[in-house]
């Protein structure tokens, strides 16, 4: 394993290149026009010698999903016709950088050792870490048997069915094994579930020198507010029995409601995010919170409901199959980093679900910090150790290397 090692550290300065070229290409998802830094993406990889697939979204499918453009891509590198296929899957599409920087969120500024900008650790990095690992094993000359596939997709913000889900869907690959973007001090074999509700409760506006003649949908929405965080309380009682991942939660992300400020409102719109832990049943999770929502607008007089489901996201569980890949991935860690890898669940959703929706075992794994909060992923000042990137980067060449190798007899 020195040699793959060695090849990777050799060229670990056109890894971070790689890296720096593809954070300085905006992915803001919303809104979603994703498909120039694919275009520029399959650029970086022929001039690294491997041939790209560009699988263009059709139009109307992304427009319908809240998006602009969406172009998926496929690396397929063959070492011989018998063997596993091992797929490695990382998502270029980002929320936008938001407030607070003190780096250009699309610099790709290099300090203290910290490569900074907006997907620089979630998960731009993990296009560099398999790219590289691909390349070194193609170039080792070890004798190995299966394939390996790169998928580098754009649609992990909205929910993965146009990324991931639409490459299956489509017949485009069926991979045995999947390791998927992750962080470099743990293997992830577990991920919460996730339900997103559109609400809208319409009032009547009126003048708000005669407030009597309307109906005021955010008082509606008030009402509502207060009794969607009070069902926290009784979600923090539901335990998971994942380590990693602790309780449900719900969260109103975003409210948008009113004309102006001498209007009663007479329109409201929530949209909310409700977390579902491993052990529960979506069907049952989304019936709790439609019931809750109706009980209690029905409490406030005039005003009418539209609800609208935007995502349901299943939940990650290990598939049996996974043993040989965790197991490897966490010896690999362990004699690189230089401390044990646990397993562990975490509270995110991943497009992981939809492989393994599929049947086929898949880990959590890649270039990071030992927490999404170290690296202010989603934050001002997202960032990625360095150094971090090249021991992930080894350790995804040396787990590769183990499970395509090519055994006396076989």
């Amino acid at each position: 394993m020195n040699s793959l090692d060695n090849a990777i550290s050799q060229r670990f300065d056109d890894e971070v290149r790689f890296l720096q070229q593809l954070v300085r290409i905006p992915t803001d998802t919303p809104p979603g026009n994703n498909a120039p830094h694919a275009d520029r993406t399959a650029e970086l990889l022929t001039e690294l010698g491997f041939e790209v697939e560009k699988h263009a979204v059709p139009a109307a499918d992304v427009q319908a999903a809240g998006m602009q453009s969406i172009t998926n891509l496929i690396v397929r590198h063959r070492f011989s016709d018998d063997g596993p296929t091992i797929a490695l899957n990382a998502h270029g599409d980002v929320v936008p950088p938001g407030e607070g920087w003190t780096h250009d969120p699309y610099g790709a500024e290099i300090e203290d050792g910290k490569l900074y900008g907006r997907a620089s650790a979630v998960s731009k990095s993990d296009f560099a870490t398999f790219t590289f690992a691909l390349l070194a094993l193609k170039n080792s000359g070890l004798p190995l048997k299966g394939a390996v596939e790169l998928h580098f997709t754009y649609d992990e913000e909205f929910g993965g069915e146009l990324g991931p889900g639409w490459l299956l869907q489509q017949g485009l690959t069926r991979p045995d094994y999947l390791i998927a973007a992750g962080f470099s001090y743990q293997v992830v074999t577990a991920h919460n579930g996730c339900l997103q509700m559109e609400v809208t409760l319409h009032g009547l506006a009126s003048h708000a020198a005669y407030p009597e003649t309307g109906v005021d949908a955010l008082q509606a929405a008030n009402k509502l507010l207060t009794a969607l965080y009070a069902h926290n309380e009784v979600l923090k009682a539901r335990r998971s029995e994942v380590e990693g991942i602790t309780h449900p939660y719900l969260n109103v992300g975003r409210i948008e409601g009113g004309s102006n400020t001498n209007v009663v409102p007479g329109k409201v719109v929530l949209k909310l995010d409700r977390r579902m832990i491993p052990e529960e049943q979506p069907a049952a999770v989304e019936a709790e919170v439609r019931a809750l929502i109706e009980s209690t607008v029905a409490q406030c007089p005039g005003i009418r409901l539209e609800m609208k489901r935007l995502l349901l996201a299943n939940s990650m569980k290990p598939l049996p199959g996974a043993a040989p890949l965790i197991a490897a991935l966490q010896k690999h860690g362990e004699e690189v980093f230089g401390e044990p890898i646990p397993t562990s669940g975490t509270p995110l959703y991943t497009d992981v679900r939809l492989y393994t929706a599929q049947g086929i075992p898949a880990a959590i794994y890649g270039a990071g910090p030992r927490t999404v909060l170290e690296s202010n992923a989603k934050r001002a000042d997202e960032h990625l150790v360095l150094d971090d990137l090249k021991r992930a980067t080894q350790v995804v060449a040396r787990t590769l290397a183990e499970l395509l190798e090519r055994r006396s007899g076989a």
